[in-house]
């Protein structure tokens, strides 16, 4: 599984949006994307991905574009899966 299939995964199954969604999903822009749900989106990629975020970087995650963006600051690429 790639980075990219880890992390589509994560926000489908925290968020129950579909994957055509994902590009355009924001933060606070559905119901379940709030603060909690920002914590724990967070906290799950901390451990998917085994980094740990820093304050400045959990505040510019702000939506599924840009948190793959805060990502690669840890070494995190978004490849497509191949095949």
């Amino acid at each position: 599984m790639t980075n990219l299939e880890k992390y589509d995964r994560e926000f489908i199954r925290m968020f129950g949006v579909k994957k055509e969604e994902l590009p355009e999903l924001k933060y606070q822009g559905i119901l379940q994307w709030d603060s909690v749900g920002h914590l724990d989106l967070i906290s799950t990629l901390e451990e998917v991905f085994d980094i740990s975020l820093n304050g400045l970087d959990v505040m510019e995650f702000s939506s599924y574009e840009a948190g793959k963006e805060v990502l690669k600051k840890y070494g995190i690429e978004m490849e497509e899966p191949s095949g």
